[in-house]
């Protein structure tokens, strides 16, 4: 089976050994996103909608790279460090998804791996 890994490049991938993005078949895997610039700098610290959006932008992107579309979201996860930040959060979700409605699932954790960061996205997608 067609492997494809889509990478941005950064220094964690490499350190990590991870993709952003791997598809297999009709399915794409996003890994875990936060909002980072190309230095790895967080956007917007502590702000949740901004850094959500970010992120959302992101895994969007990835999910392009590897031949899908936001369309093709099945499903999301989004990790948060606090879950009163939900509807800020959501709003994001729903303006970067729209009509696809994925299921998905937002979980609060004590903490991601830069203080400044709130919010860290995971997605799967299933091209047609």
């Amino acid at each position: 089976m067609d492997r494809t890994e889509v990478s941005t490049g950064t220094e964690w991938e490499e350190h990590v050994g991870y993709s952003r993005a791997v598809r297999v078949g009709n399915e794409i895997h996003v890994a875990g996103t936060t909002a980072v610039d190309e230095d790895g700098d967080p956007v917007a610290p502590g702000r949740p909608y901004e850094q959500a959006s970010h992120a959302f932008g992101l895994v969007e992107d990835a999910i392009r790279d590897a031949g899908g579309a936001p369309a093709d979201v099945v499903s999301t996860r989004m990790y948060v460090t606090d879950v009163d930040d939900w509807e800020a959060i959501g709003r994001a979700h729903g303006e970067a998804f729209g009509d696809a409605k994925p299921a998905a699932t937002m979980v609060e954790v004590s903490a991601l791996t830069d203080p400044a960061l709130v919010v860290e996205v995971e997605a799967t997608a299933i091209v047609p």
